[in-house]
């Protein structure tokens, strides 16, 4: 038992070992256009140039699935089902059960 547990504990730390000697600094790339992005180990990317970064993130911020829900706005529980509008004609209809009408 001991003896299993003493190279259970030796393989964590090789392991650690292993994972603290990764590099982990981003890779400079050219895309398809010919712009200069960073690439992160994690997945995450961006330009290297600041004001094309600032103009892609405005961009994104600009899609309604980025923002958050209208004031006026009814439904969309935590961000899940439909967001009516104020205008729409389920906005506020009340019951839709015939003997509460």
């Amino acid at each position: 038992m001991r003896t299993a547990v003493g190279v259970l504990m030796l393989g964590l730390l090789a392991g650690n070992a292993f994972a603290a000697d990764l590099d982990r600094t981003p890779v400079e790339a050219v895309t398809v256009n010919g712009e200069k992005v960073r690439l992160f180990p994690n997945g995450r990317w961006e330009y290297v140039d600041a004001a094309k970064a600032l103009a892609a993130a405005q961009k994104a911020a600009a899609y309604p699935e980025n923002q958050t829900r209208p004031e006026g706005a009814q439904g969309g529980l935590f961000g899940i089902g439909r967001t009516v509008m104020p205008g729409d004609k389920d906005y506020n209809r009340g019951s839709l059960n015939p003997k509460m009408r």
